[in-house]
């Protein structure tokens, strides 16, 4: 058995395993986990479009979930207009606004990108905070909101943890998929050349003030329905929770510690790192809350000086030695036989 043989056996497993998972696995309670989990790695995934490929430093994104889920809700719950459709109208909002922003703030570089990103998303949170009403939109200010329990499937809403571990499950996989594709073609190359030497690709006559703001469009997009998941999944939201900056922040610490600009980086940093944040959430909050940020800043230190491409380049060595070693056994033991 060849490396090539075995590791496409080992995906299809993954991946059977990952899609059946529910069928064997009963318990609400890991449902619910593996539903957080795969939603960070769809956030990571669809902020690692513009914070890894195009080179840049998002620090904002938890305004891109806010409009997300406060457009499809307002639309649910004063016009009956299905969650479904909301998601759409949100993510789309959520890009026009993305792209508005990105328009001036993308000529920026390093830090500055990084500090205007974070003033959008915090003056997002704080008009929200201190609005109970949008005209006639009601937003309850700090207060959130609450979306009324009315199940069925126009209305986004399960009795069951499976439908929702199945629809991000399927939004992971599409994010995942744009982000090959897009790494493969003509705007990934020039992403790729305007984040690393923006200058020399500009002197080869790429546009590269143009394909960031499209990247970022697209990540926006992407974001906003996270959102609308997020929303119908609790049912209750408020500002502080979903427009936070601990939010953005740990969105772009995942992505950074797992490997920015790369297809797995995003979904083994979520997949690593948010264990470990809801440990120290459930065991230390109650008096030292924030910890699972001070960890975050830790392992990133941590990674950006011994492995600054983060833990996807070290795993996936390792995943390779696997594979050799057991390719070799087996082809060893054929030989013997």
């Amino acid at each position: 058995m060849t490396k090539e043989t075995l590791d496409k056996i080992l995906k299809i497993v993954l991946i059977v395993g990952v899609f059946t998972l529910p069928i064997w696995m009963s318990s609400p309670t890991y449902l619910q986990i593996l539903i957080l989990l795969f939603f960070y790695a769809y956030l990571t995934t669809s902020w690692n479009l513009v914070g890894g490929w195009a080179g840049v430093l998002p620090l904002g994104h938890s305004a891109y979930v806010g409009i997300g889920a406060y457009t499809s809700t307002i639309l649910f719950m004063h016009y009956g207009l299905s969650p479904w459709i909301g998601m759409l109208a949100g993510g789309v909002l959520a890009a026009i606004v993305g792209t508005i922003i990105g328009i001036p703030t993308l000529k920026l570089r390093g830090a500055y990108f990084a500090l205007a990103t974070m003033a959008f998303g915090e003056g997002v949170r704080v008009f929200v905070e201190n609005t109970d009403k949008l005209g006639p939109f009601v937003l309850n200010g700090p207060r959130g909101i609450c979306i009324p329990l009315s199940e069925s499937f126009w209305n986004f809403q399960f009795m069951s943890k499976v439908p929702y571990y199945y629809i991000i499950l399927i939004m992971l996989c599409t994010a995942l998929f744009v982000t090959w594709y897009m790494s493969r073609i003509r705007i990934g190359y020039y992403l790729n050349a305007g984040g690393e030497e923006p200058e020399a690709a500009e002197a080869l006559g790429v546009n590269v003030a143009k394909y960031k703001v499209i990247a970022m469009a697209i990540s926006c997009f992407m974001t906003g329905l996270a959102g609308t998941f997020y929303a119908q999944l609790a049912l209750y939201f408020y500002p502080k929770a979903i427009l936070g900056l601990d939010f953005s922040f740990e969105i772009a610490f995942i992505a950074l510690i797992g490997g920015r600009g790369t297809l797995a980086g995003p979904v083994l940093g979520a997949l690593i790192l948010r264990p470990v944040s809801d440990f120290s959430r459930i065991y230390f909050s109650s008096f030292l809350p924030g910890l699972h940020l001070v960890i975050y800043g830790l392992v990133l230190i941590l990674v950006m000086i011994y492995q600054p491409r983060g833990i996807q380049e070290p795993l996936n060595k390792f995943y390779n030695w696997i594979l050799d070693k057991a390719t070799g056994n087996i082809e060893k033991k054929g030989v013997k036989s």
